[in-house]
């Protein structure tokens, strides 16, 4: 498992004795993984994107935008399939972590992904 750690760029964010436990782990695990991912994430949603949308490439910044967020947010297959390409990267104490706080750390998830998603393909 430490092997999975090991792949993770390390992002040098500082967390203070005030950072909550589900932030530190958004910092710790979440973005590592969310980073090293990045790739993998685009080429799932430039896929997504051409079944669901073929004229996606000719739409404006803001529409593209829209659809980013509204894909993640309510395309559960899309969802889940992003969720796992990022729980797949957690050791067994992460995920055991995890599991205490599952759905918020997905919406945390989500929320971060649709961000690197419209920074990138907008």
């Amino acid at each position: 498992m430490s092997e999975k750690i090991a792949l993770r760029p390390d992002l040098n964010i500082e967390n203070l004795e005030t950072t909550s436990p589900l932030e530190q782990f958004q910092n710790q695990t979440l973005r590592p993984i969310l980073k090293l991912q990045n790739d993998l994430f685009v080429l799932q949603f430039q896929s997504y994107s051409a079944r669901m949308k073929s004229d996606y490439h000719t739409l404006s910044s803001h529409k593209k935008s829209l659809f980013i967020e509204q894909s993640l947010q309510k395309d559960l297959v899309l969802k889940n399939t992003f969720i796992g390409m990022t729980l797949g990267m957690f050791t067994t104490e992460e995920f055991q972590n995890y599991l205490e706080s599952s759905k918020e750390l997905n919406r945390r998830i989500i929320t971060m992904l649709i961000e690197r998603l419209k920074n990138q393909l907008c």
